[in-house]
């Protein structure tokens, strides 16, 4: 796997940029309940393996890459308990080449950000999954690779980082992009330490 760059400068997107990536009716930024995080749960590895074989079944060989990230992903981090998956397709903007058997598996589309590596997010009805969909040779992707294997053999990297996790909820339980936004220094600061440049 190659290194991927580190990632741009974080910036807080406007409410209308936030409004043109919703898809379907939902609040672009406003959780349903506070941001929470919990501690680690030993069942979310099973819960995601669930997942990615009605993936695998709902998509076959357009599955190019399948893998279970962010906090979820890294045992003993606390996280929102919330699934988060990265599928790699060949082209995530012809939504139509995978979306429809998705969303017969259970899978409804929630974001869609051309301007960001082609993201398209799908959520399940419970919103207890995100589904990520990127294209191949993704540096997003990559960096979601590389973050979660760093703090699964990095435990003070991963302390540190759950430490973050709990300040940036209680800082921001009702704005996701505060959440992620407030979260972006410790992330690059650490993906420093994996070796990004």
């Amino acid at each position: 796997m190659r290194m991927p760059p580190l990632p741009p400068p974080s910036v807080l997107a406007t409410p209308e940029q936030m409004a043109q990536r919703a898809v379907g009716d939902r609040s672009p930024d406003t959780p349903k309940a506070p941001i929470t995080i919990s501690p680690y749960d030993p069942n979310w590895p099973a819960r995601y393996r669930r997942e990615e074989g009605r993936i695998r079944d709902a998509l076959g060989e357009r599955v190019l890459a399948l893998q279970h990230v962010g906090s979820t992903a890294v045992p003993g981090l606390p996280a929102k308990d919330r699934i988060d998956i990265d599928l790699i397709v060949a082209d995530p903007s012809d939504e139509d080449a995978y979306v429809p058997d998705l969303t017969a598996a259970g899978y409804v589309l929630r974001a869609r950000e051309p301007h960001w590596y082609e993201h398209r997010c799908l959520w399940t009805e419970s919103h207890d999954v995100n589904l990520h969909v990127f294209g191949p040779d993704c540096d997003e992707y990559l960096r979601h690779i590389t973050f979660r294997d760093w703090l699964r053999s990095h435990p003070d990297d991963r302390d540190r980082y759950a430490a973050q996790k709990y300040a940036s909820a209680a800082k921001h339980p009702l704005s996701v992009s505060g959440y992620v936004q407030d979260k972006a220094t410790v992330i690059v600061e650490i993906l420093r330490r994996a070796g990004l440049r």
